[in-house]
């Protein structure tokens, strides 16, 4: 059909070739490259806009700038939205607005996961409040649609003012080098207000987001590779909050990531907690979130048995694992993510504990750190953990401990549970014996070694119950795999509310 040929060339031969000069690919490409071959089905592709000012009534907007529908990303349907940066900037007028509205209600109806693909210059001027109260529709079924199905919201090219509180609703934000851009007040406005020279790469690009603030969730270098990053993390995923993710092939794990090799004895030695997750999953694999953000924690998704797991860990490579602001932050949003789609947490915790410094007490470290608490508590999933090397004070008792009500809790047999680290708990209870000794150190020394003794281990916390079984590091597979298995059905009552009020 000829009118169909005419939208689908969206804003014109010079307005695609304008936006492949920048390096993007249009909106309509986006769409195909990520779903299944030729399983894209288009919705209200003749909607037009229904602006009348500003000599709007004369202009002719095809889709009027995005483009809807639905398809399949490995069998499985999706429904997706992907903004037309060559029709009207991608601005969001009223029309604009209720086509992607209506996705989002077809997607929370039919509990299909939610993709959507900014690229738009913002609100449509023209159309005044209608674009604000566009957003506001768009906003409020995100909210609504959150912990029902998984939202996915990919920044390929400008998202800028209200725009950018959509993906903020959503589960997970994918962001490609150099194309991204996301902020609340652009470079002209900080300089009209503040007389600052920004760019808008510094300001909000793929990278700050990717490692300074947190918003996005996954960082890649091209397109493609985005989309690759999103099929690859819908494996991982249920299609609803009242489905299980699909069950993948059973693997053992790679022989090069031996367990017993990983950790060192020594606990002041750092080690990549990655290589002990990768030990333990299914061929290895794991698919991490937020890599260059927090790194001092680690979270993503790996499977057991072919089942998906979530994965928390803290990173004795950074801030030898301590939780902060930022990685109880991190932390706690991916737990109550797994928890609301039914994907059991396994908890690796080898940690000093909060950090303690005079920035992180004025940033509200009590507010934050109490997040992990919170999610932890909250969490009804199977809840396993295993305390590597070191648990210490409030980061032990924050990392799914049994306080917590975690469903079983496994340690290795150097790990140590204890109040503090043994110097400085010695420190604190000998300081007289210390400093009245003939020779202070060899009697630091000797009071270091008798806390040792009677606390840095496992089995005080085991003699109490705390701690379910000391395991071997080669057992640790076996162990958790068990785990899952037994708690498959796991069913817990929680008292009537109508929500708690987290630390937000």
């Amino acid at each position: 059909m000829k009118r169909r040929e005419e939208v689908q060339q969206g804003g014109g031969e010079q307005a695609i070739q304008k936006q492949v000069a920048m390096g993007k690919l249009t909106a309509r490409e986006r769409i195909i490259k990520l779903l299944d071959e030729g399983s894209f089905n288009e919705y209200d592709m003749f909607v037009e806009h229904e602006a009348r000012d500003f000599g709007m009534d004369r202009k002719k907007l095809h889709g009027d700038g995005v483009i809807t529908g639905t398809g399949t990303i490995g069998g499985r349907p999706v429904c997706i939205y992907a903004q037309d940066f060559t029709v009207a900037g991608g601005s969001l007028g009223f029309m604009h607005a209720r086509k992607i509205t209506k996705i989002m209600d077809h997607s929370l109806k039919m509990r299909m996961p939610l993709i959507g693909i900014n690229d738009s210059g913002g609100a449509r001027i023209q159309e005044g409040v209608n674009s604000l109260a566009g957003y506001g529709e768009i906003f409020f079924r995100n909210t609504l649609a959150s912990g029902v199905i998984p939202q996915i919201s990919v920044i390929l090219g400008p998202c800028a003012g209200g725009a950018v509180y959509s993906p903020a609703l959503t589960d997970f934000v994918f962001v490609v080098d150099s194309i991204s851009k996301m902020f609340i007040t652009g470079p002209e406005v900080i300089k009209t207000v503040l007389g600052e020279d920004i760019s808008m790469e510094e300001l909000g690009g793929a990278r700050v987001h990717s490692e300074i603030t947190g918003n996005a969730h996954f960082f890649s270098e091209s397109e493609d590779e985005c989309f690759d990053q999103i099929k690859a993390l819908l494996g991982y995923l249920p299609w609803s909050n009242t489905d299980v993710p699909a069950r993948k092939e059973k693997l053992e794990p790679l022989k090069e990531f031996d367990i017993s090799k990983i950790v060192p004895t020594d606990k002041r030695q750092p080690y990549d907690v990655r290589h002990v997750i990768r030990a333990i999953t299914d061929g290895s694999d794991f698919f991490e979130i937020q890599e260059s953000w927090a790194a001092n924690i680690v979270i993503g998704f790996g499977t057991l048995n072919g089942r998906t797991v979530g994965f928390v860990a803290n990173q004795p490579l950074v801030l030898a694992g301590v939780l902060d602001v930022d990685s109880s932050d991190k932390a706690g949003r991916f737990i109550r993510y797994c928890d609301a789609f039914n994907i059991p947490i396994v908890t690796l915790v080898d940690l000093p504990g909060y950090l303690p410094v005079v920035d992180q007490e004025h940033a509200g470290v009590i507010r934050h750190g109490a997040k992990v608490l919170y999610a932890y508590s909250e969490a009804t999933v199977p809840k396993i953990t295993l305390i590597l090397r070191k648990a210490y004070g409030g980061g032990y008792i924050a990392m799914n401990s049994r306080h917590l009500r975690a469903d079983f809790v496994f340690a290795w047999p150097d790990a140590e549970v204890a109040v503090m680290g043994p110097e400085g708990a010695a420190n604190i209870i000998f300081r007289k014996e210390i400093a009245t000794a003939e020779d202070p150190d060899q009697m630091r020394a000797q009071k270091v070694q008798e806390y040792k003794e009677k606390f840095a281990n496992p089995y005080v916390a085991a003699a109490k119950g705390y701690i379910d079984s000391v395991i071997e590091p080669w057992e640790t597979r076996k162990s958790l795999l068990h785990a899952l298995e037994v708690s498959g059905e796991k069913s817990v009552g929680m008292p009537m509310k109508k929500h708690g009020i987290p630390p937000f």
